[in-house]
């Protein structure tokens, strides 16, 4: 459990909720400690199946969740962030999605992160990627029409 310095020295990290994204961006594994307990996720994948996926709700399985997608890359998951758009209440990330795997090629999906923000908290983010099912065809069979 972090001490009370640990835990001001990281809210001195967020000046505002631009700063927040671009620490997240950085490692999606830190989401638990900028997201809020009830935080929801509606998953890129949402629509492929019917009916489509309920968002993911909670922070801990947000956090199992961000967790998963990184180790399914053998943790070379990498959020190439081209822009961020972002105020008290609302933000937006552009950017690429980006993995390698031994074997197959390279990964590279543009996305548009979505998210909601209460008193410096993240509470609801829109995974969007420009075609999801290439992700999940990438890890399954190492292909993507990109």
């Amino acid at each position: 459990m972090p001490s009370i310095s640990e835990d001001m020295a990281r809210e001195s990290l967020f000046e505002d909720t631009t700063s927040l994204l671009r620490y997240l961006y950085a490692d999606l594994t830190r989401i638990s400690e900028v997201a809020s307990e009830d935080i929801q996720l509606h998953s890129a994948d949402r629509n492929l199946s019917s009916p489509p996926k309920p968002p993911i709700k909670g922070v801990r399985a947000v956090q199992a969740h961000e967790n998963a997608l990184v180790e399914a890359t053998g943790g070379s998951l990498v959020m190439d962030v081209e822009s961020i758009s972002a105020n008290e209440h609302f933000g937006t990330v552009l950017g690429t999605l980006r993995a390698r795997r031994h074997g197959v090629a390279d990964l590279a999906v543009p996305f548009c992160g979505v998210w909601r923000f209460d008193c410096g908290k993240a509470i609801e983010h829109w995974e969007n990627a420009k075609n999801p099912a290439d992700f999940e065809s990438w890890l399954k069979n190492g292909e993507c029409e990109q």
